[in-house]
């Protein structure tokens, strides 16, 4: 089994969110690109922001890092710009 789940990762980023907002992650597909766009930042060089285990794989760091509340997703108002920075 996976840990966390979809669904405790998924309640973990949304915890603290007032009632009246709307959830970060909504869904899976968009807990997988915002898991993904971290773990591409980790393969082009980002340090890691928890404990890296030998034989970590990228996106096992970035859920990691998701889980334990280490980066932040930003909603998807940005711009092209700045999606480079959009999860830090």
């Amino acid at each position: 089994m996976i840990h966390p789940s979809y669904t405790e990762l998924i309640e973990t980023i949304n915890e603290g969110q007032d009632i009246d907002e709307a959830p970060v992650i909504s869904s899976r597909y968009s807990l997988v690109l915002a898991t993904s766009k971290r773990a591409r930042q980790l393969i082009a060089g980002a340090e890691p922001k928890v404990r890296v285990k030998k034989g970590m794989k990228p996106l096992s760091i970035a859920v990691e890092e998701m889980y334990r509340g280490e980066v932040t997703i930003l909603p998807d108002e940005t711009t092209e710009d700045e999606t480079s920075e959009d999860v830090e």
